[in-house]
């Protein structure tokens, strides 16, 4: 099968990768926008879950291929291989709820979903997460026969599906071995890491369909320059120094992207009043921990239970009637006094509330897990962590923090005057 993608241009699709595809977990994607209330800021931000995956599997297999063609790996190994990186990626947003990353603060308690003890390792904390989600659909649900009836006989199986997502070790051997060398951290890299398929494509996507170009970068150039690196048995991503610049443009066009686009103050506004919904109607919506009855837990079904409610916030979504934005700043602007600001607004009896975003340059940066991607000298092969080889992750280590003040709509103007006044005084002093 052969799939038009707006990004990517033709994807191919295998037979296996296809019956994945028309299950209903993976058409479930379909009803899930990749930006959540993304939309409400740029009109064109209505893409989906389902065509992010599909474009992610398509790069996924570019960047193997790239690795691939530097490896003395015997074609049945890099098929299985590739097959494996491409499922994976493929399956790895199976467990988004409704509006993305939204409603994962209702989601239920993690025991619920009764998870094998392999994977509490990567739990990061009492409650469920998409990755979750995803490692129950894989593993429990009607998804995982379809899985081992069309992937069982390439030698692939959903618990090492789950580990390249999650980057748990599964009980019995993956696979991922060849001639005493493991992959498992190259593939990984692959599906999760510095330099994955997942960011790769949803910079390029989300940058396409919100109208900005802050997601674009050297797509090509970084991919021609991928190679595998083996050290002390194991096979790491490594990227040609020629292309070190290539990847700090990378980094940072996703780091722009947070700032600018994913923590855009309207969709922070709105995914805010839905954090109120829901610790103002608890129950009215939910998401179940059963693999089957989530099925139905999609975009379509919340704002379903939006609309109908009677909950002011859930009006205020549905009605697009959001709060007012009084005023934004980082801990690099001067002049602002959060403090002084709320108390004034407290005193005035002028409804508000704050909300503050963190960006980061990488969320692999000072983690302590090992590194996923080297940079490497082709001429040498010496290998350095990513890491300590650019300076921007210690020019962006600590993380830019966006505060942003909202206020109801009929009290803006109020408002806006005395924080002119508040700003004058300061000026002053």
């Amino acid at each position: 099968m052969r799939i038009r993608d707006p990004i990517h241009g033709t994807i191919a699709v295998s037979d296996p990768e296809k019956a994945i595809i028309d299950s209903r977990h993976y058409q479930r994607l379909r009803h899930v926008r990749q930006l959540g209330f993304g939309d409400l800021a740029f009109p064109g931000a209505t893409h989906t879950r389902h065509a992010h995956s599909l474009g992610a599997m398509h790069v996924a297999s570019r960047l193997f291929g790239a690795v691939a063609s530097r490896a003395e790996l015997p074609e049945e190994v890099q098929s299985r291989f590739c097959a494996a990186v491409r499922l994976a990626v493929l399956c790895h947003d199976l467990g988004h709820m409704p509006l993305s990353h939204a409603s994962e603060r209702i989601a239920p308690p993690r025991a619920h979903l009764k998870l094998p003890a392999w994977l509490d390792a990567t739990a990061e904390g009492p409650q469920a997460t998409h990755e979750d989600f995803t490692a129950k659909i894989l593993l429990d649900s009607t998804l995982t026969p379809l899985i081992e009836e069309h992937f069982g006989p390439l030698g692939i199986r959903a618990d090492a599906v789950v580990g390249l997502i999650t980057g748990a070790r599964p009980p019995r051997d993956p696979g991922f071995t060849y001639r005493g060398v493991d992959w498992s951290p190259l593939l990984r890299a692959l599906v999760s890491g510095e330099l994955d398929a997942d960011r790769m494509d949803y910079l390029l996507r989300d940058s396409f369909y919100t109208g900005v170009n802050y997601g674009r970068y050297d797509f090509e150039w970084i991919i021609s320059n991928l190679n595998p690196a083996v050290k002390d048995g194991r096979a790491y991503l490594a990227l040609s120094r020629a292309a070190a610049f290539a990847f700090e443009d990378f980094l940072l066009s996703r780091y722009h992207m947070f700032v600018s686009v994913y923590y855009h103050h309207t969709s922070v506004n709105f995914d805010h009043m839905l954090r109120r919904y829901y610790e103002e109607a608890p129950g009215e919506f939910e998401i179940p921990a059963d693999p089957e009855a989530f099925l139905l837990c999609d975009d379509a079904a919340l704002w379903y239970t939006l609309r109908r409610s009677k909950n002011r916030w859930a009006e205020r979504i549905s009605t697009r009637r959001g709060f007012k934005l009084l005023a934004q700043f980082t801990e690099r602007d001067t002049g602002y006094d959060l403090d002084v600001l709320r108390s004034a607004l407290v005193a005035g009896q002028l409804e508000h509330y704050v909300v503050e975003s963190q960006g980061v340059l990488s969320k692999y940066f000072g983690e302590g897990a090992g590194p996923s991607l080297f940079i490497v000298d082709v001429s040498t092969g010496r290998l350095t962590e990513v890491a300590r080889y650019t300076p921007l992750y210690q020019r962006y280590s600590g993380s830019v923090r966006l505060t942003r003040v909202y206020v109801r709509p009929d009290q803006i103007e109020t408002a806006r005057g005395m924080m002119a006044r508040l700003l004058g005084q300061a000026v002053q002093s």
